[in-house]
């Protein structure tokens, strides 16, 4: 049992790490999707995670759109965080499990991102004139974001009008997506 000392650590070590992670893992999103480097958004992600990458870049290249030291960092970051909250803990695990549930747990995240800016492209639509590119940076970003996904389904569909099936096809595969990679 975790005294109220090692539940605050726990919680600042797991949320600290997880919002850093998750500002790499958007930054190496944008970069996949190419996303708009202007956009103020992209500009503070960029700033936030520039830093350590431009060390890290000087020893793992990029291969063509995949910044693999974003990819390392982001997995390095997911292992010392569950590797801390396990010392915490008092469990002893092998690294390599460690390991394989950072990747499973980066994974994870991945997907999350997509599901929630599919939802949010989903609401701006709902609210905003338009549609989703009509001058906000958040609409803009996360429709291009979704683009990778929406556009081929959107191609695949039969047009309906005004009702767009593709990103609730798109949430459907995403969630599947999620219970197999939880799976493993």
């Amino acid at each position: 049992m975790q005294g109220p000392f090692d539940q605050i650590l726990d919680f600042l070590i797991s949320t600290l790490f997880g919002i850093y992670i998750i500002l790499l893992l958007l930054r190496l999103i944008f970069g996949l999707v190419r996303a708009d480097f202007f956009n103020p958004i992209s500009q503070a992600v960029v700033q936030l995670t520039n830093p350590p990458l431009t060390l890290m870049r000087r020893v793992i290249p990029p291969v063509g759109r995949l910044d693999l030291a974003a990819v390392v960092l982001i997995v390095l970051l997911k292992f010392i965080e569950f590797w801390l909250r396990l010392i915490l803990m008092g469990v002893d695990i092998a690294p390599f499990a460690v390991l394989i549930a950072s990747i499973r747990e980066v994974l994870v995240t991945a997907i999350w991102i997509f599901i929630i800016s599919l939802v949010i492209e989903v609401v701006m639509s709902w609210l905003q004139a338009g549609g989703a590119r009509a001058g906000n940076p958040i609409a803009r970003l996360v429709a291009d974001v979704n683009q990778p996904i929406l556009g081929p389904l959107r191609r695949a569909l039969p047009n309906t009008g005004a009702i767009d099936f593709s990103p609730m096809l798109a949430l459907i595969g995403l969630y599947v997506l999620l219970i197999l990679v939880r799976s493993i």
